[in-house]
């Protein structure tokens, strides 16, 4: 019978210890944010309710058509602003 032996890395037993600590990585929009742990670089983002799930390529996918609307949105909307600020 083989024993199969898992080795715990320093940063993983860290944050199994006293959790994560996770920073901000990307800000898609104003409401919607990736955020990365610092020790362990484990990946999450808000889904659509607000609670925080893991980054699968499903919602890297989606964030970045979410990111790309969101930009050109607003940008259609200060070229708008400027439009008629100048009349």
């Amino acid at each position: 019978m083989k024993k199969t032996t898992t080795h715990l890395s320093p940063s993983k037993l860290y944050c199994d210890v006293f959790g994560h600590n996770y920073q901000v990585s990307k800000k898609v929009t104003s409401y919607v944010k990736e955020y990365t742990c610092k020790c362990c670089k484990k990946q999450l983002t808000t889904n659509s309710n607000g609670h925080l799930t893991e980054l699968t390529p499903k919602y890297q996918e989606i964030n970045n058509l979410l990111e790309d609307m969101y930009n050109r949105r607003t940008m259609r909307l200060k070229n708008k602003s400027l439009v008629t600020a100048i009349y």
